[in-house]
């Protein structure tokens, strides 16, 4: 049987209305008391995990977009829409953990080495480079059919001049090359980042001319992105590693879809619904009629004493399945049109019209009058 997840905010002790200091406070006490490295060897197994628990609810909802969608959608909508990868992206645990005087390795003890977590430190040992965010706006026809359109990203690239070094390095004095500094309190030892070298182990002894010992430059890349039929707005894609750069590889570029309405079509899923007028004539007495689709104008038949509202499906004149390219269908729905300023000779017409036409061609109507005789008995 699947596990079931506690709610996060029952996991630090917070209201659901917290505010990102109270849950920063809660994390920290909770962190202080089950970080592995503060029980013995018989309970550090159940640290560990209760340690993942808390550190997951942090990461969550110190993010607004991720708790938004937790708060919205609970558990079962928010693990649908994020991997552990999504969770811990970009989470700061860095200030917390210096301020306790723990080192950041302990997430690659728990989490297998991965360098996605964003210790919030861009240049430290073992941190993988951040990601980035774009807006890409379609038409709705290249929406439909699919499209490579080119953005421009701005973004940090490692200096070629010193190769991301920042210039001629040395041995961190402070650490030694250690990129932590270690204290012993009691029968404790504890690790914390080198403040001087941010963990790199090295300082710059000579900064760069060209990037001034930042070790990458700002710069604007225009890349490709290829854009598959059947989208719509609020889809994002991933080009992956052409984000931020970081000791451990780039991070990701997220390119987030918004697509402009259509003037006749509205989208339905795959499918596409249209409104079609048709004259009282064509309604009473059947008609072939000529209706848009995206690959030109098609032929359909309107039966005799089609009502307004009806629909009409034709298969496959719809959108491609973004995930399986199959088409889905076009919806026609017939609005019936009344005329409106007619002139003399044919309000007369309209009037023989109405003479001429037995109940029987009206059933819908006859029905409610007889419904409205019986309420009214």
């Amino acid at each position: 049987m699947p596990v079931t997840k506690r709610d996060y905010y029952e996991i630090l002790g917070v209201k659901k209305g917290a505010s990102v200091d109270e849950i920063k406070r809660a994390y920290r006490t909770m962190a202080m008391k089950h970080h592995p490295d503060r029980v013995g060897a018989e309970h550090k197994k159940e640290a560990e995990e209760r340690f993942k628990e808390i550190s997951e609810a942090y990461a969550v909802l110190t993010d607004s977009k991720k708790r938004s969608v937790y708060d919205q959608y609970g558990h079962a909508g928010f693990d649908q829409r994020y991997s552990t990868e999504d969770i811990f992206r970009g989470a700061d645990f860095s200030s917390i953990f210096e301020d306790l005087g723990f080192g950041g390795s302990i997430f690659e003890d728990l989490f297998g080495g991965s360098g996605f977590f964003g210790m919030g430190r861009e240049g430290g040992r073992g941190s993988r480079g951040s990601d980035l965010e774009v807006q890409l706006p379609l038409s709705f026809e290249e929406a439909a059919r699919g499209v490579a359109k080119t953005v421009t990203v701005p973004r940090h690239e490692l200096c070629s001049e010193c190769r991301g070094e920042g210039g001629e390095r040395a041995s961190c004095p402070s650490c030694k090359g250690a990129g932590q500094i270690r204290q012993s309190a009691g029968f404790m030892v504890i690790a914390r980042t080198c403040p001087r070298c941010g963990g790199h182990g090295s300082v710059v002894k000579k900064a760069c001319s060209h990037c001034r010992g930042q070790g990458r430059v700002r710069v604007e890349r225009q890349l490709e992105v290829k854009v598959p039929p059947g989208v719509e707005s609020g889809m994002r894609l991933r080009l992956s590693g052409e984000g931020e750069p970081g000791t451990r590889g780039r991070g990701d570029l997220y390119v987030y879809l918004s697509v402009d309405p259509h003037s006749i079509f509205q989208r339905e899923g795959a499918n596409l619904l249209i409104d079609c007028p048709i004259t009282i004539t064509q309604a009473s007495l059947g008609a072939e009629i000529e209706v848009p689709s995206l690959n030109g104008r098609i032929s359909m038949k309107v039966p005799a004493g089609t009502q307004s509202g009806t629909v009409f499906r034709v298969r496959g004149k719809g959108l491609p399945d973004v995930r399986d390219g199959r088409p889905g269908d076009l919806l026609v729905r017939a609005i019936v049109e009344t005329p409106t300023r007619l002139n003399g000779s044919q309000r007369r017409l309209m009037e023989e019209l109405e003479r001429a036409l037995a109940e029987e061609a009206h059933p819908v109507r006859r029905s409610f009058l007889e419904k409205l005789k019986q309420l009214v008995r």
